[in-house]
């Protein structure tokens, strides 16, 4: 395994991180336990979840990740040797009404974050969390699928950076949370977030949880710049395009128990006609080379300049070797220019 800094902290976490979203819906304790054991044992330090576990999310599964995780530290009683990641939930236009008091009224004002991360805690039976991350912004801006920003003058309802930061400052002293995150966020707020931390001494945003794959690189456009400059890195999320990118969907086949198989309407930024085009293409290109596919998508993501680590998620245990086996590949400069080849006459499929 290799290891990246975590921002401008001296924590290193593991070029690859485990992601857990499936865990309490596609996939039960037992097959988590056998998937953060595997896990471990292969170098990885760095785990990654949220409230809003499982997904799809519905209030039946709410929590469920979490706690699952929490009776693996409770077992193995190894909570010291990962490195654990979550987010807090934040308005929404879907229906959350099962976190706290709805959708509507979520946020990163004190009451929220207080009641969101005392409940965390709980379910992950641990004093603290390392990194807790705010999964989405309050503010109206392009996220999920959406490209464009559209400016709206009455999105004035959002909580201000300096109280978010102070919020979180008052859970750094307390012991309950050691960095903090962004997540789903654009160059403008990681920037106002830094300005603001460093203005007013509250804390500094360590990383930025954003989507990141062969299919969808908006990172490049205006993020990379500043998360490289600033030393801000990319936990990148979704790196095989929800799966996709193992080829397993190509001819429009349907694997039992797959996401798209489960949810067919969901995620359809992964479900365009320039996407299935792409993908085709990307898992020819590791055929070629004898690569797997998901092991070939996930290798690119790894090495990528601005990446602190790249988020894998697994349904089965296959799967989980294969995303983990990128770890050991290098593309090469022929690979890489066949990947721009591919990129450049069809940039950016699946936003």
């Amino acid at each position: 395994m290799k290891y990246r800094k975590l921002g401008t902290t001296d924590i290193e976490v593991s070029n690859i991180c485990l992601g857990t979203m499936t865990w309490g819906e596609q996939n039960s304790k037992k097959d988590a336990f056998e998937q953060m054991n595997y896990s471990v044992e292969r170098g990885i330090n760095f785990f990654d979840t949220a409230e809003l576990y499982a997904v799809m999310p519905r209030k039946e599964t709410y929590g469920k990740t979490e706690e699952i995780i929490g009776s693996w530290f409770a077992e193995k009683k190894n909570r010291q040797d990962i490195i654990l990641a979550t987010k807090i939930a934040s308005k929404s236009e879907n229906d959350l009404n099962w976190i706290r008091e709805g959708s509507k009224t979520l946020g990163f004002d004190k009451k929220n974050m207080n009641k969101a991360i005392d409940d965390s805690l709980i379910r992950l039976k641990t004093d603290y969390i390392d990194l807790y991350q705010l999964h989405w912004p309050e503010r109206s801006i392009p996220k999920f699928g959406v490209l464009d920003f559209q400016y709206n003058p009455s999105d004035i309802d959002w909580t201000p950076i300096e109280e978010v930061l102070d919020n979180l400052q008052n859970l750094v002293k307390s012991g309950k949370i050691r960095f903090v995150g962004l997540s789903n966020e654009t160059p403008w707020g990681m920037m106002k977030f830094l300005q603001v931390s460093k203005e007013k001494n509250l804390p500094r945003m360590m990383s930025i949880q954003n989507v990141y794959s062969l299919v969808n690189r908006v990172f490049d456009i205006g993020h990379s710049e500043v998360s490289i400059a600033e030393k801000l890195g990319l936990l990148a999320y979704s790196p095989l395009a929800g799966g996709r990118l193992s080829g397993k969907y190509i001819g429009g086949v349907n694997p039992k128990n797959a996401r798209y198989t489960l949810w067919p309407r969901r995620f359809s930024r992964h479900h365009t006609e320039r996407g299935e085009i792409a993908i085709e293409k990307y898992v020819n290109l590791a055929k070629k080379y004898g690569i797997a596919p998901s092991t070939f998508a996930n290798a690119f993501v790894n090495n990528r300049p601005f990446v602190t680590s790249n988020i894998i998620g697994a349904t089965t245990m296959d799967q989980l070797k294969e995303n983990i086996d990128s770890i050991d590949i290098v593309l090469n400069d022929e690979m890489l220019l066949e990947i721009e080849d591919i990129h450049l006459t069809n940039s950016n499929p699946c936003v």
